[in-house]
């Protein structure tokens, strides 16, 4: 089911630019991190006060076609927004390249969690120094296809 509501652009100038240019060119164009190889997907979510849909890059992180979104805020002491987002309303759209599609969303606990956080970490090692900068377990949150 696709998301509805009004799109409600980022606060932040590089989001917003990031995603315009990643959804308009499928992803061919803006689909690394900032200054990197490394690529990322673009999540939307639902807001969680505002209700409005609010649209993210985020780490690619995937495994047999589930996606990982890792809240790390580069190791801040809070979570970023969207964590709420995804509490609130565990259903989001996921656009990895051309691909968009619904998930599903939980948030990961336990054996579950340390297995997805090794893979993480595997797939990007800098997770590892943002976990050591903040003293809060950075939240994985696991998309699956509805």
């Amino acid at each position: 089911m696709a998301l509805t509501g009004t799109y409600v652009p980022s606060a932040a100038q590089w989001v917003r630019d990031q995603v315009a240019e990643y959804e308009a060119s499928n992803g061919e164009k803006a689909g690394t991190l900032r200054g990197s190889e490394y690529p990322v997907v673009v999540i939307t979510s639902v807001g969680s006060k505002s209700g409005n849909l609010r649209k993210n890059p985020v780490m690619r992180v995937e495994r047999d076609g589930a996606y990982l979104a890792v809240a790390s805020k580069g190791g801040a002491d809070d979570d970023p927004a969207w964590a709420d987002n995804f509490r609130q309303h565990p259903e989001v759209e996921l656009q990895d390249k051309a691909e968009k599609h619904t998930y599903t969303v939980r948030e990961l606990s336990g054996e579950e969690r340390e297995d997805w956080w090794q893979h993480a970490v595997a797939t990007w090692s800098t997770y590892a120094s943002y976990q050591e900068k903040t003293d809060r377990l950075i939240p994985l949150f696991l998309l699956e296809r509805a």
